[in-house]
Formats: C-alpha cells, structure tokens, sequence
C-alpha cells in the first residue's frame, strides 16, 4: 500500500491524498460505508458500487469469524469473491467488540476469551489469531487487535489498557510479518492510537504507534461518549505526533459535521453505522440539514429528498413518496433512506476533498457545519 499526499489546505490541517491498494486507488479524505457481516445492511453491493460508488467498504473480524466463519470465506476465495466486491476493503480487528461486549467477555493480558452474541459459545482472541483470521478474510487493510477503552474512564484503567493496546501492537506486529496473505494480493496493517481523553497518554500512544512505520494509523478510543470538543482535542493532538506521509483513520466517526472537523485536523480516512442505522429509522442527512422525515411536515412535500441533491441517485424520489414508506412500514423506504445517506456522507467528503485542492476548504467548511448540523 502507498500513500501520496496531494494537497493541503492553507488554513487548516486538512490534506487531499491518494491511497494505492491491489484493490484499487482511494482518494482522500474518505467516507467507508460500514459492511459489518460483508454486506452494507440494506443496500445491495452493486449499487454501493454503481450508485454511491465507494472507493472502500469495511469489514468486521468478530461477526465475520462467527458468521459465515472462516472456512466459508476461504473455500469462497476470500470477502472480496464472497461478497462480490472488488474494490478496497478494511477489517476492522474486533476490538470495539471487546468493548460493547464487555459484559460478555473477559480480558487478560494473553488476549479475551468472549461469548458469542448469537449462541453463547466461548471463543478467544489474541493478537495472533486475529492476524490469521484477518488474513483469511483478505480485505486489504487490516487493524491491529486493542481494547477500546469507555468514556469516562479513570486515568490508571486508561494507562493499563494503553499499555496492553501497545504490547498486543507489538505482537500483531511479529504475527504479521511471518505470514503471508492468501489469496494472491498484499494486505497492510494500521496500528490503533489509544489513552482515552487524557494528553499525557494520547500523546505516548500516539509516539508508539508513529514509531512503528506502519504504512497506515488509526486513531481509536474516541467517539464513545465524550464531548465532541473532547474528541477533537484529541485528534488534533494526536495528528500532530503521527506521521504526515501516511494516511490516518479515525474510527467510528461520526456527524457530518464531525467528519469536516476531523478533516480540518489532518484526518484522511472516517467509517461509520451513522448513515444507514439512522436512516433505517427516518433521519436523513442533507446539504441543507437533517430531516426527520417522519414528520408531519413532509407529508405535502413532492420536492426531491435533498433540494440540492439532482447529483444524488435519489433525486427521483420526493419526501412525501418517502415518508409514505416509512409511515406504511415498507422496507423499501429504509433502504432508499440509507443510499441516500450513504450518497451524502460521500458526497461530503469528496467535495471537501475539491476545496482541499482549490485551497478555501477552510471557509467551505466553516459554512458547511453549521448547515449541516441544523434540524430542518
């Protein structure tokens, strides 16, 4: 994997770079839509494909490894021929599931013995099974295994989990370079920037995982609960330490408006469930704000979902159809809901990535978060 900066931003950390994987190319800054199970719920992959035209879609160890399990993916040839994608996919490590599963799991420094969430059987993972299950997935990128700490945490379970986040890197590291990818492509491996919302621990992690020379860092732990000033204090910290000549992810964020204050920082890379999870439930994300198009108000409205939207594949359909859907309970309605959403995150960034090159992203953006953050 390499990656080519292109562009900055005169007033602000944002840049405009090129990601190269066998896969293909991934311009930056990037929105990932978010295939959990190898699929972006509610959306069929050629649409992802055609119609909002993703340049790269994620993946998840956990609920990969239980469902379909490795032994289906590998005998398919990998996610990519098993979903039928053939453009760049991330996995992410599971992680963030030793986190939301914390009441189901137990944590030693060895790695985490889990239950799984559909029938109670126990499993582990360490630093080395996941390589190797992330090398029998096959996606292009993949994420070291960490633990995502919760907000708020106290400051000696943040350094403890830390210090496990970097001893678990360094075995992710050893595992990985003694085994080869299986289906005939390279796959690279981003480390995880952990420390909860303490600078002192940012600022360490962020020394360590820099000094690994991955070709990719993550920024992980954040957009779990805490300030979104918070989040962006932290993110700017922690850009400012990792390297400017490679591309840097911050997981599992966020809001439109989040997304263009994340790339103001210096942020190249943003997944997350936003876009179809609120769109299965009626909020739909706009140029001009956010509809909940369940309202009354719409009822009427044979204007096009996003007023501005004539380049969304949408357009066809006005606010009134879709809130018909919704108030019938027919699943068609979700599903337009959530390509429409999934269009507009990658529209924004795309557009942010124009002003990047132009070089007045920072005036765009200050326009742009406040319209997108209203409530229509």
């Amino acid at each position: 994997m390499q990656f080519k900066l292109q562009a900055t931003d005169p007033k602000s950390s944002a840049r405009a770079g090129e990601i190269s994987t066998d896969h293909g190319n991934i311009p930056t800054p990037i929105f990932m839509p978010v295939g959990t199970i190898g699929s972006v719920k509610g959306i069929h992959i050629s649409d992802v494909k055609n119609d909002i035209n993703a340049d790269i879609i994620l993946g998840n160890t956990y609920h990969l490894y239980l469902r379909p399990g490795l032994e289906v993916l590998e005998n398919a040839g990998g996610l990519h021929k098993f979903n039928s994608w053939d453009r760049p996919i991330l996995t992410d490590s599971g992680g963030y599931q030793v986190y939301s599963l914390a009441d189901r799991r137990k944590l030693k420094e060895e790695g985490v013995v889990f239950q799984s969430h559909i029938d109670g059987s126990r499993h582990n993972f360490t630093p080395e099974n996941v390589m190797d299950i992330q090398r029998s997935i096959g996606a292009d990128i993949v994420m070291a295994f960490d633990e995502c700490t919760p907000y708020p945490c106290d400051y000696d379970y943040a350094k403890n989990s830390m210090g496990i986040t970097h001893r678990w890197l360094d075995r992710c590291i050893t595992r990985f370079n003694e085994t080869q990818p299986k289906y005939g492509y390279q796959q690279s491996l981003f480390p995880i920037v952990q420390g909860s919302t303490y600078k002192d621990l940012r600022k360490q992690s962020s020394e360590y995982i820099a000094s690994k020379n991955a070709d990719g860092n993550a920024i992980g732990g954040l957009s779990v609960g805490e300030p979104h000033e918070m989040m962006y204090e932290m993110t700017e910290l922690v850009c400012n330490i990792l390297p400017k000549d490679k591309p840097r992810y911050l997981m599992g964020v966020g809001t439109p408006a989040n997304i263009l204050e994340g790339i103001a920082l210096g942020v190249d890379m943003f997944d997350c469930v936003m876009p179809t999870r609120n769109g299965r439930n009626g909020m739909l994300f706009t140029k001009n704000g956010i509809i909940n198009i369940r309202n009354e108000k719409w009822k009427n409205d044979f204007t096009s979902i996003d007023s501005e939207g004539d380049s969304f594949v949408d357009s066809q359909y006005s606010k009134a159809y879709l809130r018909h859907l919704f108030i019938a309970k027919e699943m068609l309605g979700s599903m337009i809901a959530s390509q429409h959403n999934l269009a507009f995150y990658l529209w924004l960034v795309r557009e942010a990535r124009n002003h990047i090159i132009d070089g007045d992203f920072a005036s765009w953006k200050n326009v742009m978060v406040e319209r997108v953050a209203r409530r229509l």
